[in-house]
């Protein structure tokens, strides 16, 4: 098994998240709203599964010792650089996910929320109880405990799986489309942070960050098909609670679209 065989097999499930009625309902800046509000927590937690790669691949301690490939360490310290630095569109460093908040301010999107659930992860001390306790949507929640259920696992080749599979890479385009449309429909709301961000995506996860993830998953798995299967597994589980997300955030779509 390799990389190309994982792709075959999850290829259905990038299907219905390209295909999902979720973006044909995006249809006002009320419901992109909605959109934002709901998918920060994706953007979010993704930082984790990348922190826990560099955990596990690379060293974080002291003293420091040179752990595992350094392929891998390369491949995945230069992903961190990018994602938790990168440049703005206003030329600051900022990781991905202040970007996304910049972005949700500048259309009016709400923030509060991710910010009083990041604050009372800190609390806390316990994602999981935290996540419990939210009066998120099921499958929002569904989405970040597997997310933390794949990191607390501890095997590297499953959180590279979750990373790498289970964050598609096709999503971007389609949404850097929708905002260029909206752009045109709705010139009074600033769209241009947003749409900086989803084409910042387009351009490192195509140019670099994919080829090297996928490098990244060679590397760990080998010739270990018991790996591999591991890897098709959390790859297609992370995918599902990709759908379950879509499907939250379109509920609450149609569901606003009805009280309005």
């Amino acid at each position: 098994m390799n990389t190309t065989t994982i792709n075959k097999v999850i290829s259905p499930y990038k299907e219905q998240l390209l295909n999902h009625s979720l973006y044909d309902n995006v249809k006002s800046i009320e419901d992109l709203h909605h959109f934002l509000e709901n998918h920060v927590y994706a953007v979010w937690d993704f930082m984790s599964l990348l922190k826990a790669l560099q955990n596990t691949l690379t060293c974080t301690t002291t003293p420091w010792m040179p752990i595992g490939n350094p392929e891998i360490r390369y491949l995945i310290n230069e992903i961190v650089v990018a994602e938790e630095t990168d440049l703005s569109l206003d030329g600051k460093r900022q990781s991905h996910y202040e970007m996304y908040l910049d972005a949700m301010n500048q259309c009016g999107a709400k923030t509060s929320d991710i910010i009083a659930f990041l604050e009372e992860v800190e609390s806390t001390k316990n994602i999981f109880v935290s996540i419990k306790q939210s009066s998120l949507h099921p499958n929002i929640k569904a989405f970040l405990d597997f997310t933390f259920r794949v990191i607390e696992q501890g095997k590297p080749h499953e959180i590279a799986a979750a990373f790498t599979f289970g964050r598609e890479d096709l999503i971007p385009n389609m949404f850097t489309e929708i905002l260029k449309n909206f752009q045109k429909n709705f010139p009074e709301t600033d769209l241009s942070k947003l749409i900086y961000y989803f084409e910042r995506h387009i351009e490192l996860d195509a140019d670099e960050h994919g080829p090297m993830a996928m490098q990244m998953i060679d590397e760990l798995c080998g010739t270990d098909e018991k790996k591999w299967k591991e890897v098709e597994t959390v790859s297609i589980d992370a995918l599902e609670k990709r759908i379950g997300l879509w499907n939250a955030i379109e509920e609450q779509i149609l569901h606003s679209e009805l009280t309005c």
